[in-house]
């Protein structure tokens, strides 16, 4: 009897099989990716070294800014930085123009309130991001680089003079007027390469390497981007 029970009960499962084969799979929601925790010399380590390529560059390849995380607020990208990053709230009139309100540029130290005379840096410029791995990726993908307000470090709103002193050059080549901005800057600039899987030439590498050492305390922190 209960071998009779038994083979009842295979066959029940052999006719249920095709019902559960052909009923439509429910994929299971992407979980996120991990955020990774290292030392700065351990972070610095794992960035690979190649060779830099600027040919085909233009800055119009990477279109920014775009209409920024919230699509119903009617700010742009560069304006929900400066939201985001204000140490006192501007005022904020349509068309999301903003007046007024607080700012601090870590570069150099300078308070400004104005947001008129602030710039939005990508920490890894944009020719730099091209030279380093951005060549290759479609329009997509680079939007989403020169847009990018998911990683804290990718966009930051500094002063003008600072950000054109920098223009397209590495940590071998600028590092920012205040001294005491050093390894946070170094900190940021190669979470967001290995945030995009870029690549730093020698002379950078070599940098970023002294630098570290100097740095003992700093953590980098990044999540690959999607």
């Amino acid at each position: 009897m209960i071998k009779n029970l038994a083979r009842r009960s295979a066959a029940l499962l052999l006719a249920l099989a095709p019902l559960t084969l052909s009923a439509p799979a429910q994929a299971a929601p992407a979980a996120p990716a991990a955020a990774t925790v290292l030392p700065l010399a351990d972070a610095v380590a794992q960035l690979p070294v190649a060779d830099e390529v600027r040919e085909g560059y233009t800055r119009d390849k990477f279109r920014h800014w775009n209409a920024g995380l919230d699509l119903t607020d009617g700010c742009n990208t560069r304006a929900e930085v400066l939201l985001d990053e204000a140490t006192a709230a501007p005022d904020v009139a349509a068309g999301c123009k903003l007046s007024g309100g607080a700012w601090e540029s870590y570069y150099d130290g300078q308070e400004v309130t104005d947001p008129a005379k602030l710039d939005i840096d990508h920490m890894v410029p944009l020719a730099e991001s091209w030279d380093s791995g951005a060549s290759s990726w479609d329009a997509k993908r680079r939007e989403a680089y020169a847009n990018d307000q998911d990683a804290a470090v990718s966009l930051v709103a500094v002063t003008a003079r600072s950000n054109r002193a920098k223009a397209d050059r590495d940590p071998a080549e600028w590092m920012p007027p205040l001294p005491e901005a050093h390894c946070r800057y170094v900190g940021e600039w190669t979470a967001t390469k290995l945030r995009w899987g870029l690549s730093v030439d020698q002379a950078e590498a070599d940098a970023l390497g002294v630098y570290a050492e100097a740095c003992e305390t700093t953590v980098v922190h990044y999540t690959p981007a999607g």
